[in-house]
């Protein structure tokens, strides 16, 4: 589970891509027009951006200069007509992390994305993480600690695993909300709360340490060392 950015003025593509991407359980936005694409990707924790090469306003390589000139660092897929060794070049050199050339197979751009977010995210062959003695295996859905089975509700899964994808960034209950309840209603501060605190008595019956933190005024993040 991502949060993932679309910036893409043709409205059926935007929808399209977006659809996919929920269905696989990522939080996704999308805006229009290059210039409010760039006020996002710099004003949020995207973890990855989907940017259409012809933009109004500002053009993705343009947006994409200006990102990476500016310090971004969120991945970048790249998507356009343009089809030349030459404009594919340009892309990239921009600071795009990958390019696909329209049309395309909605199953080409799943996969880029899903190898785009194993490269930052410390996934291992078997889709599986591993941090400290913890190990989450998203094909199973499965989470062992010092190889015992704990039992996770959905939630409690979501949470655990975006934390685990990041070992020491501090995750906000704002930003947990975003993610893991996207737009249902129930999310809120004390279901984060109360859906830690049972991650953490889970974890507790079969290891010593709790590798979840507690970062008091801010949110919480997980402890490789655990």
């Amino acid at each position: 589970m991502a949060r993932i950015l679309i910036v893409e003025d043709d409205a059926a593509m935007a929808d399209m891509l977006s659809n996919y991407l929920s269905f696989d359980q990522h939080s996704v936005e999308t805006t229009d027009n290059g210039e409010d694409g760039l006020y996002l990707i710099e004003s949020n924790s995207f973890d990855l951006a989907i940017i259409d090469w012809r933009l109004p306003k500002l053009n993705g390589v343009e947006l994409c200069k200006r990102f990476r000139a500016n310090g971004g660092t969120t991945m970048i897929l790249m998507l356009t007509g343009r089809d030349s060794v030459a404009e594919k070049a340009q892309g990239l050199d921009a600071g795009a992390d990958d390019y696909l050339t329209k049309p395309f197979h909605i199953d080409e751009l799943t996969a880029r994305v899903r190898a785009l977010l194993r490269r930052l995210s410390g996934y291992s062959a078997d889709n599986s993480l591993r941090a400290g003695n913890v190990k989450l295996n998203l094909t199973q859905h499965t989470v062992s600690v010092n190889e015992k089975s704990l039992d996770l509700i959905p939630k409690e899964f979501a949470i655990l695993e975006m934390l685990m994808r990041y070992p020491g960034r501090v995750f906000t209950i704002d930003e947990i909300i975003m993610r893991v309840w996207k737009n249902e209603d129930a999310g809120s501060a004390d279901a984060v709360r109360t859906h830690i605190k049972n991650i953490r008595k889970k974890i507790s019956n079969v290891n010593e340490s709790d590798p979840i933190e507690t970062v008091h005024g801010i949110g919480y993040k997980f402890s490789a060392k655990s």
